[in-house]
């Protein structure tokens, strides 16, 4: 299972090939580090501006490729890899054509550079693919970075008691037993917002113990029924999600694992709104899965 990682031209960003090469060594598999440039004008113009800029393109593209070639000795020497450049006029569809001809089983990319350092910064790029992919997408937390061979030790599968999170769960599940990782189930919830079930009246205290006992029962049915082994089952909760999030203990070598939203279109990656407030406040790289 080939990964395909997006390397952007000119952006010094080594969190994609990262967060890749980490993956890959878990999963025992190899790399292909993709950096799109723009296509070329389809008609000639006047005075060879076309060509300089085709000129222009190439150069960016071979510079882009021995910057990743040299990161690539860094962080993934033990691991077959290599790294080109393609012409495309859109860099999501491109990286999607890049996995589809390598059949890959997964894309990696990094954050976007407006945004906190060691969190998920959503990009175009980013934003594109989990809105277009019809399979997993792995994003690096901005300013990701490896040491001395890592490898991926534990996957939590963020679980939200439904159908879809069920699907999600096994994924999460198969993927670990493949990695030979941990996996770990959490449930999370911002009280006041997604506290449930509705019908429990009272004051907040009794919503909060209701959400967090009804939570445990269904990610004991949901492991039970898939046949997930999980090191933990947590449930956290906050007064938002940030806080949510980081009342769970994360550690070098974690990833999240999120489901695409119910309402997703042919099986592609789409996220709902609180799983793109989950992945958008996670601390860790995050791999998104259509479910």
């Amino acid at each position: 299972m080939t990964l395909v990682v997006g390397h952007p031209p000119r952006r010094h960003d080594r969190s994609a090939i990262s967060l890749a090469a980490m993956t890959a060594r878990a999963l025992d598999t190899d790399l292909l580090v993709v950096t799109v440039v723009p296509d070329r004008w389809p008609t000639l113009v006047a005075g060879n501006t076309d060509r300089e800029y085709a000129a222009y393109t190439r150069e960016e593209g071979a510079a882009a490729v021995a910057e990743a070639e040299t990161v690539l000795s860094e962080v993934a020497s033990d691991l077959t890899a290599r790294a080109i450049s393609v012409p495309g006029r859109s860099v999501p569809a491109t990286l999607l054509e890049q996995a589809h001809q390598a059949d890959a089983g997964m894309v990696v990319v990094g954050s976007g550079s407006n945004g906190a350092w060691g969190t998920v910064v959503l990009s175009s790029t980013s934003d594109r693919l989990l809105h277009s992919a019809h399979i997993p997408v792995a994003v690096a937390t901005r300013g990701y970075s490896t040491h001395a061979a890592p490898r991926l030790t534990r996957a939590t599968c963020a679980f939200r008691a439904d159908q879809t999170s069920r699907k999600v769960l096994r994924l999460a599940a198969e993927m670990c037993a493949a990695a030979g990782t941990e996996l770990r189930v959490v449930t999370f919830g911002v009280l006041g917002r997604t506290m449930y079930p509705a019908e429990v009246s009272g004051g907040e205290t009794e919503v909060l113990e209701a959400f967090v006992e009804q939570a445990k029962r269904a990610q004991a049915a949901a492991m039970d029924e898939v046949g997930a082994v999980a090191a933990e089952a947590i449930v956290s909760t906050g007064r938002t999600w940030r806080e949510a999030l980081a009342g769970v203990e994360w550690r070098h070598g974690d990833v999240l694992v999120v489901g695409s939203s119910a309402g997703g279109v042919l099986s592609r990656v789409f996220l709902g709104s609180n799983a793109t407030r989950v992945v958008r406040h996670s601390p860790v790289p995050v791999v998104v899965v259509p479910a």
